[in-house]
């Protein structure tokens, strides 16, 4: 049986190690807009642990959140704690990821990109099968953190014939 009364995905949440640059990115290059920030928070007792799965001395510095166009809303955090770091997963590393966002002119998006010195990896690929229809490129942020920009301004091809169609940004509403 599914998750009662789920309707969808509100946010995502992921950690950046330097607040400022993060939203000096997400807004002036990606397009986001700030909604508000919390913290910090500190516990002297285990909620950290308890409810985060994090060191009970850890501090969240802040935590700040966005809108981003008509995709899911983002909270970025930047933590103080006692243990090190470990490093931007990759793709193939577990819990590895990626942001996509959607662009209406793919090849427009890369040289925006480009032209502010953003790390755009490989060429635009064409994508096969289902997913024909669509290009898309990997890019990183400048703390390394992996995205991707995908178009497909005429649908995919597993569309026509498709009881379910997926979510897109382009539709909103359907």
């Amino acid at each position: 049986m599914p998750l009662p009364g789920m309707r969808g995905t509100d946010h995502i949440g992921f950690t950046v190690p330097d607040l400022d640059q993060a939203e000096r990115f997400f807004v002036d290059i990606i397009g986001c807009q700030r909604v508000y920030a919390l913290g910090p928070f500190e516990r002297d007792d285990n909620w950290m642990n308890e409810q985060l799965n994090v060191h009970p001395r850890s501090v969240i510095r802040e935590n700040r959140h966005f809108r981003c166009g008509f995709g899911t809303n983002f909270e970025i955090f930047e933590w103080i704690t006692p243990e090190p770091p470990a490093p931007q997963p990759k793709n193939s590393d577990i819990g590895g990821h990626h942001l996509a966002f959607y662009v209406d002119d793919l090849d427009e998006a890369i040289g925006f990109l480009t032209d502010h010195d953003v790390e755009v990896l490989g060429e635009p690929v064409e994508s096969k099968q289902n997913a024909t229809g669509q290009r898309w490129i990997y890019f990183l942020t400048p703390w390394g953190m992996q995205c991707e920009l995908v178009s497909y301004p005429d649908g995919k091809a597993y569309e026509a014939d498709s009881d379910v169609i997926m979510w897109n940004p382009t539709k909103p509403g359907e």
